[in-house]
């Protein structure tokens, strides 16, 4: 177990990064990444089968189809109690989602006109769903059940074989179209482009290795996607009264999504530090699963302090423990998920609190934000322009004028006297 003591000092911002040099610099995938979607672009149905076998199904000739159809997933399949959780889940994730979805508005302008703003959904949407170590159908309720608020149509599953009952279960629960099984950037690429046999996708959202979301970056010239994740990361601001035991198991908990990133604390106490020190080292052999780059634990002179490197550090987990940081909430700005008191733990919000799990990482968390209804649709303006045309034509001309583009001004003042009703 790496754990690291620093002081925060008078330059947050460069705290902040020195922690985040702590993880490895991940290995650049982008060529390989590269000839495997045009692989898939370019070569169809063909290739995408040989790249299957290749990296899914160690050699073997994949299933044919690639795609499971809705009838083949089963909620039968999920034992008694991950069903019951899973229902639990979907229904916070649903209504917290509800929440997310924009209203139609309409703009009446001083001219007259009128601008429509409507939100529509794509029709057609992906969620990568990881394989690894063990199967993620908490992913598939994340991602799903938000497009579906969102209100897709079509809502599909990529997921490396051989799929996991619980993943069929989940899928079966939260209303999945249909699922394919294939997983890297080859499924990637499928998705985003289309084969013979697979229609494109209007968005592809969700986690997966640094290979599925460099894969998600090459082709985001053709499908939207939600965002790049990397390692997961946690950040804990505690005053002097926190829970050291429980701040270490929330530290514990989130390095057991591997070695990528650092495990941080903050605090103004250098007291809770030292305790929560003495916790890390007595829980951690017991829970060898948990290996991040590092344990930090910062110390700041204040608590506003230890917010200004939490804001520079800009955590995928932001939990505030004990009063004094909970007062902080509301001048939190950079941070993917806030989690507000001693019960809050981030666990809560991988799986069942409601929020999403598919949150900014690696510090994009300043511009970026959790997965959303927002990813899966659109904002349109609708323009009812009538009797306005003289007033907006007498405005709109002389730019396209000074512009070069004569035949737009010629477009709009042709309009002049020949308008339609509002």
């Amino acid at each position: 177990m790496r754990l690291e003591r620093l002081e925060v000092g008078a330059d947050p911002a460069a705290t902040a990064a020195a922690v985040r040099a702590l993880a490895p610099a991940p290995a650049s995938v982008s060529d390989a990444v590269a000839q495997i979607v045009a692989a898939v672009r370019d070569g169809g149905e063909g290739a995408l089968r040989e790249l299957v076998a290749r990296f899914d199904t160690g050699g073997a000739s994949p299933s044919d189809p690639l795609r499971l159809p809705a009838e083949e997933l089963d909620a039968g399949l999920l034992d008694d109690d991950v069903r019951a959780g899973l229902e639990v889940a979907i229904a916070n994730v649903a209504l917290v989602a509800d929440a997310g979805i924009g209203e139609e508005v309409a703009v009446n302008l001083p001219q007259g006109h009128r601008v429509l703003l409507r939100e529509v959904p794509v029709r057609r949407a992906a969620v990568y769903v990881p394989g690894g170590r063990a199967p993620y159908p908490s992913t598939v309720v994340m991602g799903v059940v938000t497009a579906r608020a969102a209100g897709v149509e079509e809502v599909v599953v990529l997921t490396p074989p051989e799929i996991d009952p619980v993943i069929r279960g989940a899928c079966a629960l939260c209303g999945v179209h249909e699922v394919y099984a294939m997983g890297g950037a080859h499924g990637v690429a499928a998705l985003a482009y289309g084969t013979e046999t697979i229609e494109r996708v209007d968005v592809i959202a969700g986690p997966g290795s640094l290979i599925v979301q460099e894969a998600k970056r090459q082709v985001s010239d053709a499908v939207g996607i939600d965002g790049f994740y990397g390692p997961s990361d946690v950040l804990v601001l505690a005053d002097g009264s926190a829970d050291a035991r429980l701040v270490a198991l929330d530290l514990l908990a989130q390095g057991e999504h591997g070695p990528g990133a650092p495990m941080v604390a903050a605090s103004d106490d250098e007291a809770f530090l030292d305790a929560l020190q003495d916790e890390l080292r007595a829980l951690a052999p017991e829970r060898p699963a948990s290996d991040p780059a590092a344990f930090v634990l910062a110390h700041a002179g204040s608590l506003r302090e230890a917010l200004a490197f939490a804001e520079a550090f800009a955590p995928e987990h932001l939990e505030l423990a004990g009063p004094g940081a909970e007062r902080l909430a509301p001048r939190v700005r950079a941070a993917g998920c806030v989690f507000v008191g001693a019960s809050g733990a981030t666990a809560f919000g991988d799986y069942v609190a409601g929020s999403n799990h598919c949150l900014p990482t690696g510090g994009s968390a300043r511009f970026a934000s959790g997965l959303s209804p927002r990813h899966f649709r659109r904002r349109l303006s609708e323009v009812h322009v009538g009797a306005a045309a003289p007033a907006l034509a007498a405005a709109g001309a002389p730019i396209a004028n000074a512009e070069g583009f004569d035949v737009h001004a010629e477009s709009m003042r042709a309009r002049v006297g020949n308008n339609e009703p509002l």
